[in-house]
């Protein structure tokens, strides 16, 4: 998928011990990247790192948080990358409201961060920023959001993203505006699910806890329509755009200054859909019900959010490559693995599924052009 691009290349990635950060870098590693993470210790409900044995598998595993410069400069110093991908993120809206200096520390200032040591070791790489569909001001429209769309957030965590996307720009117009050195953009995705993510106050691990408790699912927002993605989705995504980032010569028809931006990786139109149709289409495949607790004095989180994929589909030829049908399947199916070797296996083959279903996709669309 990615043109061998990162075989034996040195990737960085923040955030590795996440649920994303976790998928992330085992794509990697099959892709024969050497990789090197830069986070926090996993939290207790972050369990697929060590299910995958990730930190046996990685050249370094630095514990750190990206608040602390000195320690993220060292270690990016250290590892020298050829690619970055800053995925470390305080990520959770409703923990927001409880947490907004925290929230804005590490989204914020932890980006600043990153940015500051590589421009001050004036490393050359490619680097994308990941950040969230969230970023935008949004204005409960019906219509998609596109890259050019205003910055904002009613919340600490959406604000916290938007101003990481500024930040992000004024680094590149200041310092790196050349791309001779540091080729840099911004990623924003939806709504993004998967097996191993058991993070608190989102709606699909609060459907297998509840499911794991012979409970029914609480749903607090039914009416919510979300892109709803699965984690690869947005992965191929981060990875098609720093490949093109870091070649020579683009893989696509576009420009170095044309892939140094903003990118928007979501879902095709047809999985925009509520939160209750979520949890009906997953209770499809499994045993159990939900009751609604929806609650008219509840923090604030948007109903609307959809997502424009025009600009990843003409500059970089990215279009998603799941059905809202498959992204359910893939997901209970990763789900009911609980062993260590199981969640591997599950791992690997949905990485397996999404290979393949990418590139007969690639096949049809050039038959059919």
């Amino acid at each position: 998928m990615f043109h061998n691009i990162y075989r034996d290349r040195i990737v960085f990635v923040t955030g590795h011990t996440g649920f994303k950060g976790s998928w992330l870098c085992h794509w990697l590693l099959r892709l024969g990247a050497k990789v090197h993470g830069f986070a926090l210790d996993p939290q207790p409900h972050e369990c697929l790192y060590g299910q995958l044995g990730l930190e046996n598998r990685l050249v370094s595993d630095v514990r750190a948080d990206v608040r602390d410069p000195s320690a993220l400069k060292r270690a990016l110093g250290d590892a020298n990358p050829d690619i970055v991908l800053h995925l470390a993120a305080q990520p959770l809206v409703r923990l927001s409201y409880e947490l907004p200096v925290e929230t804005f520390a590490t989204n914020v200032m932890g980006t600043i961060h990153l940015l500051d040591a590589i421009r001050q070791l004036e490393i050359s790489c490619a680097c994308v920023i990941v950040t969230t569909d969230k970023c935008y001001e949004n204005k409960e429209w019906l219509h998609s959001y596109r890259e050019e769309d205003p910055m904002g957030g009613h919340d600490p965590y959406s604000a916290s993203k938007g101003c990481a996307e500024l930040v992000t720009a004024a680094y590149r117009n200041c310092y790196f505006k050349d791309a001779k050195k540091v080729r840099l953009a911004t990623a924003r995705a939806g709504n993004v699910i998967g097996g191993g993510d058991w993070a608190v106050d989102r709606i699909v691990p609060d459907i297998f806890r509840a499911l794991k408790a012979n409970q029914p699912i609480a749903v607090r927002n039914k009416h919510a329509t979300r892109p709803w993605q699965h984690v690869l989705e947005p992965l191929s995504g981060y990875l098609w755009l720093a490949a093109n980032l870091f070649a020579d010569k683009p893989m696509t028809n576009a420009s170095n200054e044309q892939l140094c931006s903003a990118f928007n990786f979501g879902p095709q139109l047809s999985s925009n859909k509520t939160v209750a149709d979520l949890v009906e289409a997953i209770l499809q495949h499994t045993q159990g019900s939900w009751i609604d607790r929806s609650d008219p004095n509840a923090l604030h989180e948007a109903s609307k959010l959809n997502l424009a994929i025009d600009k990843a589909f003409h500059l970089l030829d990215w279009n998603p490559t799941w059905s809202f049908e498959q992204l359910v399947q893939y997901t209970v199916a990763g789900y009911t693995a609980a062993e260590p070797a199981d969640v591997m296996a599950s791992v690997d083959a949905t990485i397996d599924a999404f290979e393949t279903a990418n590139q007969a996709s690639k096949i049809n669309t050039s038959i059919i052009s």
